[in-house]
């Protein structure tokens, strides 16, 4: 007689006392890896998370591409101060 084999189940979400919260979101992939680099430059644990998988839909359209970037709790002020340097001074070049 044949094994069954259970489906994966989805990751689930972060607890609430996880130690991570979202600090921004990305539009893609691309976004997300330079917002990564920079955040790490600066000693900041990253973790990127999407719904969708890169490998099996290299594109996406709208919000379907969105990457969320989380941030361990104790560094989010510092991390969002360093977003927002970077948004500034893009406005002003």
């Amino acid at each position: 007689m044949g094994r069954v084999i259970p489906f994966r189940r989805p990751a689930r979400e972060p607890e609430e006392g996880s130690g991570f919260v979202e600090i921004a979101r990305a539009r893609d992939q691309a976004e997300a890896l330079v917002l990564q680099s920079l955040l790490e430059a600066h000693g900041v644990r990253v973790v990127l998370r999407t719904h969708l998988a890169q490998s099996v839909h290299p594109f996406a359209v709208g919000d379907q591409g969105v990457v969320h970037l989380l941030v361990p709790r104790a560094a989010a002020a510092e991390s969002r101060r360093l977003l927002a340097g970077r948004a500034e001074g893009s406005a002003s070049s």
